[in-house]
């Protein structure tokens, strides 16, 4: 997919962070947007921000359920006719000890970071197959995807879910000689809200950790204090898709952390601790 320009992107989490930057990034390419998020007042923010005329719909989704993914399918294919680049890309965020970690903050977040990539890989994949054109899906995950960090275990195991099943995404697709690429990005510190994800959190599932706050505040510190803009992260990101990669991993410096990690378990020694 070198050439973007007249192709249609779907991108989740689109009010604020990576998929804002995305959207912004996709309709420079000339492209359509199929744009979601549970918040219906900062989706509308982005929009905003769109140049003039890009063709885009909207809807209000929580990807933690899958019969609203699928309507978001199903409208984006009435409105366009395709779909060519997905970013399962929303994704939520709480921390502290895994002994206090409640049940509610467990559904939360397996339900957006791991079952919103797994609706929309339901939902879009079988179009895209049907449709034969050059497709490609990108999943956000994080380098907690590809670490253990402390205090952050139910979000690690969402993204190291994320990672596996896009590697397992990517195999199965080329093993069906699909014309359909897949990404895993895996980014570190970038300024976003994610530390502030509770903001939209639903009122059912708001029983949260009792020691997330030190985490939450230090998590806001790096994130703010990140050199790699979320604009960055876009432009990496697309340009990963034109060259058909599938890691993407913005912060260079991180891969020590993560040799460190893969020697730990070839040596069959306990986990290094490779973060602050």
């Amino acid at each position: 997919m070198k050439n973007l320009q007249n192709k249609v992107a779907v991108i989740t989490g689109a009010a604020s962070g990576f998929g804002r930057e995305l959207a912004i990034a996709c309709a420079g390419e000339g492209m359509s947007l199929a744009l979601t998020d549970i918040d219906e007042k900062n989706l509308q923010a982005t929009v905003d921000m769109l140049p003039p005329g890009t063709p885009v719909l909207t809807m209000k989704c929580d990807v933690a359920k899958a019969d609203q993914v699928e309507q978001l399918a199903v409208a984006t294919y009435e409105r366009f006719g395709a779909s060519h680049l997905l970013f399962n890309n929303a994704g939520v965020l709480v921390g502290g000890p895994l002994w206090t970690a409640t049940l509610q903050d467990w559904e939360w977040m397996l339900g957006i970071n791991v079952m919103g990539v797994a609706h929309g890989i339901r939902s879009f994949v079988p179009r895209m197959l049907q449709q034969k054109d050059e497709c490609h899906i990108v999943n956000t995950s994080s380098v907690a995807g590809l670490l253990s960090v402390p205090s952050g275990g139910i979000y690690c195991a969402t993204k190291h879910a994320v990672v596996t099943m896009s590697e397992c995404l990517d195999q199965e697709l080329r093993a069906e000689q699909a014309s359909i690429g897949v990404s895993v990005l895996c980014p570190a510190f970038v300024p976003t809200g994610i530390a502030d994800a509770a903001r939209n959190r639903p009122a059912e599932l708001g029983e949260a950790n009792p020691l997330n706050a030190t985490f939450e505040e230090q998590t806001r510190k790096a994130t703010q204090a990140g050199k790699i803009s979320a604009s960055d992260i876009a432009r990496i990101t697309l340009d990963a898709v034109k060259e058909a990669r599938f890691y993407i991993i913005p912060h260079q410096k991180i891969k020590g952390a993560i040799e460190t990690r893969m020697r730990d378990i070839l040596d069959e020694r306990s986990p290094t601790r490779t973060t602050p």
